[in-house]
């Protein structure tokens, strides 16, 4: 079709308008005489058969536009209002597509990017948060809706024609040539339908426009067409972004600005492309998803001034419920507890902004306290206030009860199995007065081993901001002088091994606790003891039966104050994890023949993982200034010290250092293998100790021992069978329960 008419389409588009001068023209020029006349007419004919074939197609183009005129957020005809073209572009006049970053006019009256607002369209608000979003109403996707941009596209008619463009240019919304040589090569890079000489279709143009706009440079594309001499010419008009000079961000109150300023680094002095602001955006949304917490970018502007206004929103708790269940049938109930008791042990406060693993913390912490049988925490949008209601749901457990069971004491298999033999017999109440408070009153007893304990402990006490706890123990036990006092294996003496001696100790005090920073905490206390020896029949006992002094003061018990001091560092709990242990117990003089003395203990673990192999390297030492009673001087050797060795027979000593070294493999379910090695001495304190009972008794003083063992786990703890050797090419078996200290 000829491009050499040069009537422009009206803006009702009319297509009798182009009829029209096409007649007068014709019969002008037949009266001028005009010696081309006849060949005009033919032309005017010709032109007036196209006109009569493709008029209804124009009409129902121009019903279309009128009809569709708002509904897009910049809608342009291929053929701008302002541009001339003839009755041949009018078979492409079917409207093609503009896209822009910007709405025409949203529900909040903002005009759109071709108008005075400069606002650019805003991201999405409803992809991480769980919950009900704040009262912003902006924070809605009004500018941008769905995952990419929204293009407005209008089509007209059920087949497309074909037109041939001659040249293609791109130009700034004012006509003008870009002037960023680059911003111009990532224009004509997009292009891949349109090239000059090719006939295109309203879809490839479409396609290009969306090509241009995925560059992420441009705020809006407007193709439009103009006949010249050559053909038709296809012209985009686009309009590049700011270069980005500043940043505001709003609402965000844990986001810290330094990931702010990190985020957006690279693009201060650029013009903003919108792919690279989209990943931007999800740094700062993935800041908030790696923490937990309800919060995201909800709105992002490009101001005038080319700075970017960030909008953050994050959804702060309005308020903490507890709900009891009950246990059989899950429905609301009146609980035992406190619900202050349990809401002072979360974390998550009212007006903090809600992190999910701070919620799951809380519900691990408050599912330790031993009282709950199960715990979850359920959060709620608080209707439209932006922020969320959290319902913790608990389910009680039964709160106390008696208890009868049996088991080995720690020095009974150096006395033999049968009288290493205790039973037990408790009573509990884990949640006394509803506060989260326990008592426990425990009696053990065996042939020679018995305690008597009462110990009430309060975990936090109430208006204590540092979550101190308090325990009061009363115990009066008794145990054999096996370690210290006993006879050797290979003496002359057919007696029991423990030489017919018993420590007993009546002690009451009171401990004090706190976290004092993560991972570490504190303990403080004061107790009395008054610790002494008998024989076999429970009679006081002074001397051993080498002669030696069983008390320092040479009465029939030692009568002490004691003020610990406790400092423990904890790395995870785990057997492999690190561990730090530091005390101090000073003895105070108070009254005549108290002691005094001063006793500190250092014990240190350290562990690593090589795939399933675990090593663990473990040293304890400690010492005792002043005042000592034999049956308090350090043991050396036994399943926790030195193995190979029996219980104390490395030595006994005013100072001690024990080593140990451990390499562990898993083989077959909960049954684990190890090898190790054990290194203790007394540092030449033995002779230090009142009636040196470690030289009488001709103990070395030092020695190692190795082997190897394997563990099993159980609901007792790990159950632990070791074959170990030692210097003196002894061996023996041990067993235990638990990991050693």
């Amino acid at each position: 079709m000829s491009a050499t008419n040069a009537s422009s389409l009206t803006d009702s588009m009319d297509i009798k308008v182009v009829q029209q001068h096409a007649q007068s023209s014709s019969s002008s020029s037949c009266e001028d005489g005009n010696p081309f006349g006849a060949v005009i007419r033919r032309a005017g004919g010709l032109l007036h058969s196209v006109c009569a074939k493709w008029g209804p197609l124009a009409d129902k183009a121009k019903q279309c536009l009128l009809k569709n005129k708002g509904l897009g957020r910049s809608t342009n005809s291929l053929f701008d209002s302002a541009a001339s073209a003839s009755a041949a572009a009018a078979v492409l006049s079917l409207p093609l597509c503009s896209a822009s970053l910007s709405l025409g006019k949203d529900d909040c009256g903002r005009s759109s990017r071709g108008g005075d607002s400069g606002n650019v369209g805003s991201l999405r608000t409803d992809q991480y948060m769980p919950v009900s979003r704040g009262p912003s109403k902006r924070r809605g996707s009004h500018r941008r809706k769905g995952s990419g941009i929204q293009f407005v596209q209008q089509q007209v008619g059920e087949e497309e024609e074909r037109v041939l463009i001659s040249e293609i240019l791109i130009q700034n919304k004012d006509g003008q040539n870009l002037e960023d040589s680059e911003l111009l090569a990532t224009a004509q890079q997009a292009l891949k339908a349109c090239k000059p000489n090719f006939a295109l279709t309203t879809s490839e143009v479409q396609e290009d426009v969306h090509r241009i706009i995925d560059t992420g440079f441009f705020s809006s594309c407007m193709p439009s067409a103009e006949d010249t001499r050559d053909g038709v010419r296809l012209i985009f008009k686009v309009e590049p972004n700011q270069e980005l000079k500043g940043l505001v961000c709003n609402g965000a109150n844990v986001l810290p600005t330094r990931v702010v300023e990190n985020a957006f680094r690279d693009e201060f002095g650029k013009v903003v492309n919108i792919q690279r602001l989209n990943k931007v955006l999800d740094t700062l949304n993935g800041w908030y998803r790696d923490r937990g917490l309800f919060g995201q970018v909800t709105d992002v502007e490009i101001l005038p001034d080319g700075v970017i206004r960030v909008q953050v929103a994050e959804a702060e708790v309005h308020n903490i419920n507890i709900r009891f269940l009950d246990r059989k049938t899950g429905e609301p109930t009146v609980g035992k507890t406190h619900p202050e008791t349990l809401l002072r042990q979360l974390t998550t406060k009212i007006g903090q902004v809600y992190s999910l693993q701070q919620g799951r913390r809380d519900v691990e912490t408050v599912f330790t306290m031993g009282i709950m049988e199960d715990v979850n925490l359920v959060p709620q949008p608080a209707g439209d206030t932006g922020m969320v209601d959290l319902t913790m749901n608990v389910v009680e457990r039964v709160t106390g009860g008696f208890s009868a069971g049996g088991g080995l004491s720690g020095n009974g298999i150096s006395n033999g199995a049968l009288q290493g033999l205790v039973g037990s017999f408790a009573y509990s109440h884990r949640n006394a007065f509803g506060r989260n408070q326990k008592l426990n009153i425990s009696l053990e007893r065996g042939q020679i081993d018995s305690m008597f304990r009462i110990n009430y402990t309060d975990p936090w006490l109430e208006g204590d901001d540092k979550r101190t706890s308090r325990a009061i123990n009363i115990q009066n036990s008794r145990s054999p002088g096996t370690i210290v006092h006993g006879i050797r294996r290979d003496g002359p003496s057919s007696g029991p091994l423990h030489g017919g001696v018993t420590i007993g100790r009546l002690m009451a005090g009171v401990d004090y606790s706190r976290p004092l920073r993560p991972k570490w905490s504190g303990t403080a206390g004061i107790s009395f003891q008054r610790a002494g020896a008998r024989d076999e029949h429970g009679q006081p006992k002074v001397v051993d039966v080498n002669g030696g002094p069983l008390t320092f003061s040479g009465q029939a018990y030692d009568d002490m104050l004691v003020a610990k001091l406790e400092t423990v560092y904890m790395d995870s709990g785990d057997n492999g994890s690190s561990q730090l242990v530091f005390n101090t117990e000073q003895g105070l003089p108070l009254a005549k023949n108290w002691l005094f003395f001063n006793r500190i203990n250092v014990r240190a673990r350290q562990g690593l993982r090589v795939g399933p192999v675990r090593c663990i390297a473990s040293f304890s030492g400690g010492t005792v200034i002043g005042d000592l009673a034999p049956h308090e001087a350090f043991p050396i050797g036994g399943t926790n010290s030195v193995r190979g060795y029996d219980e104390g027979s490395v030595g006994s000593g005013r100072s001690c250092i024990v080593a140990s070294g451990e390499i562990s493999v898993p083989l077959i379910g909960p049954v684990e293998g190890a090898i190790f090695a054990d290194y203790g001495t007394d540092l030449g304190s033995g002779h230090t100790v009142p009636g040196d009972p470690a030289g009488v008794r001709g103990k070395p003083g030092k020695g190692y021992g190795y082997g190897a063992g394997i563990r099993v786990d159980s609901p007792l703890g790990p159950l632990r069978l070791e074959y170990a050797f030692n210097d003196n090419h002894a061996r023996r078996f041990h067993f235990g329960i638990g990991y050693r200290n």
